[in-house]
C-alpha cells in the first residue's frame, strides 16, 4: 500500500489520540511511583498507532488480523489490571478502559474517520479530566433530582421517538410527536435552570436565582421572591423581580423563533423595548440596593421534571390548540385575542407556542402576533398582582411602574409597526 499524504496524516492522527489520552493520565498519576503505574504517555502514544496500523493490516491481509490484534490487547489489558489488583484491592477499571479506547479510536483514525476519531479522543480526555468535578456534582445531588433527569431521558428519549408524527383530531390539530417535543423542550430548559441553581447556590445572590428561577418559571419566580418580603432587602428583591420578568421576553421569541420564524420580525422591537424597560428597571434598584445583602434566599423551585407536570402541560397545550382554533372559526379575530389574554395568565409559553404553530396554517400572523402580544401583556399584568398580593405595597410600588411603561412602550411600537 502506497504511503499517501492522507495515510500519513492518518497514522499521525492515531498516534496523537494515544498521546492526548496519555497526556492526561499521566498528568493524574503525576504523584504515582512510575512502577505502579498501569500505562505511561509512551505507552498510550504506542496504542493509539498500533491500533491504526492493525486496521491498515486488517485492510490489506484479512479483518482476522485487526480481531486477533484487539483481543491480544484485551487479554493484556486485563492481565495488567489483575496484578495491579494484588498491589490495590481498590484500583478502579478507568485506565484499563481508556487503553481499550485507545486503540479503537486509534484504528478508526484509519477507517475514513479521522475527525471523528480525534473528536472522540478529545472528549474522552475531558471526561477524564472532569473525574472530579463530576463526582462533586453527582455526590450534591438527592434522590428526587436524580430521578427527575431519569424522567426527562424517558420522556425525550423513549417516549418522544414512538409518538406518531402526524395530525389527528379536529382539523388535524394534535401532532402527538410536535406536542411531546415542546413538552421535552420546555422540561429540558426548566431541569438544565434548576440544576444549575441548585449546585451554584444562593451566595451568588438573588439576580442569579431570577435569571436562572425564569428559565424554570418567571410567574413561579415571581411569587418565590415576592414571598420574601424582607425589609433590608426591597431594592434587591425589585430588582431581581424586574429581571425574571425581563427574561420571559427573549424566552418567548426564541420559543416563536424555534416553531415560527416569520413571526419573529414584527414581535422583536416591541420585545426588546420591554425588555429594556425591564433591564432599565432592574438596573435602578440594583444600583439602589447598595451593600443589601441577600442572605436566606436559596432558591425553593419544585423539581421541573415531575412527569405529571409535563402531562399537564401537554394537556393544556392541546386544549389551548383546540380553543384558538374554535375562537378562530367561530369569532374569527377577537376570538383569539380573547383566548390569549385569559391564557396568557395561567402560561405565556403555552399560547405563545400554540398561536406560533397555528400560524403555519390557516390563522393569519397578524393575528398570531398580535395574541402573543396580549398574552405577554396579561402574564406580565397577573405577576405584578402577585407582586401586590404576596409582597406588599412596597414592592409594588417599587415594579409596577417599570412594568407599566415597558408594556405601554412595547404596544405603542407594536401598533406603530
Amino acid at each position: 500500500m502506497p504511503l499517501t499524504p492522507d495515510l500519513l496524516l492518518d497514522l499521525c492522527t492515531a498516534l496523537a489520540i494515544g498521546l492526548l489520552i496519555g497526556a492526561e493520565r499521566g498528568w493524574s498519576a503525576r504523584s504515582t511511583r512510575d512502577e505502579r503505574l498501569t500505562a505511561g504517555l509512551r505507552t498510550y502514544g504506542l496504542l493509539g498507532l498500533l491500533g491504526g496500523l492493525g486496521l491498515l493490516l486488517g485492510q490489506t491481509l484479512g479483518i482476522g488480523v485487526w480481531i486477533a490484534l484487539l483481543l491480544a490487547v484485551s487479554a493484556l489489558i486485563i492481565t495488567t489490571y489483575i496484578t495491579g489488583l494484588r498491589r490495590d484491592p481498590d484500583q478502579g477499571i478507568t485506565s484499563e478502559i481508556a487503553l481499550l479506547l485507545t486503540f479503537l479510536l486509534g484504528s478508526l483514525a484509519l477507517a475514513d474517520a479521522r475527525l471523528l476519531a480525534a473528536g472522540c479522543a478529545v472528549v474522552v480526555a475531558l471526561l477524564l479530566r472532569l473525574k472530579e468535578p463530576l463526582h462533586r456534582a453527582l455526590h450534591r445531588l438527592s434522590a428526587e433530582e436524580l430521578g427527575a433527569a431519569l424522567k426527562l431521558l424517558f420522556i425525550s428519549l423513549v417516549l418522544l421517538p414512538v409518538l406518531p408524527n402526524q395530525g389527528y383530531g379536529p382539523w388535524q390539530l394534535f401532532n402527538p410527536y410536535v406536542l411531546w417535543w415542546m413538552v421535552v423542550a420546555l422540561s429540558a430548559m426548566g431541569f438544565a435552570a434548576y440544576v444549575a441553581v441548585r449546585l451554584v447556590g444562593a451566595r451568588h445572590g438573588l439576580l442569579l436565582t431570577a435569571v436562572l428561577g425564569s428559565l424554570v418559571s418567571s410567574t413561579a419566580t415571581t411569587l418565590l421572591l415576592a414571598r420574601l418580603q424582607r425589609r433590608e432587602l426591597q431594592a434587591l428583591l425589585s430588582a431581581g423581580l424586574l429581571l425574571t420578568s425581563a427574561l420571559m421576553f427573549p424566552r418567548v421569541l426564541l420559543e416563536v423563533a424555534v416553531f415560527n420564524p416569520a413571526l419573529v420580525a414584527p414581535l422583536l422591537v416591541p420585545a426588546l423595548a420591554c425588555l429594556g424597560g425591564y433591564l432599565a428597571g432592574a438596573l435602578y434598584w440594583w444600583w439602589r440596593s447598595g451593600h443589601e445583602v441577600a442572605s436566606g434566599s436559596e432558591p425553593l423551585f419544585k423539581n421541573p421534571c415531575e412527569l405529571g407536570a409535563a402531562l399537564r402541560f401537554a394537556l393544556l397545550l392541546a386544549l389551548i390548540l383546540l380553543l384558538v382554533e374554535v375562537a378562530h372559526r367561530q369569532l374569527g379575530a377577537p376570538g383569539v385575542y380573547l383566548v390569549a389574554l385569559f391564557a396568557g395568565v395561567a402560561d405565556v409559553d403555552a399560547i405563545a407556542l400554540s398561536l406560533a404553530r397555528s400560524a403555519q396554517g390557516e390563522l393569519d400572523s397578524t393575528v398570531a402576533v398580535q395574541g402573543i402580544a396580549i398574552a405577554a401583556a396579561s402574564n406580565s399584568l397577573f405577576k405584578a398582582l402577585l407582586i401586590l398580593l404576596a409582597g406588599g405595597r412596597a414592592l409594588a410600588l417599587r415594579t409596577l411602574p417599570w412594568i407599566v411603561a415597558s408594556l405601554l412602550l412595547g404596544g405603542l411600537l407594536l401598533i406603530g409597526s
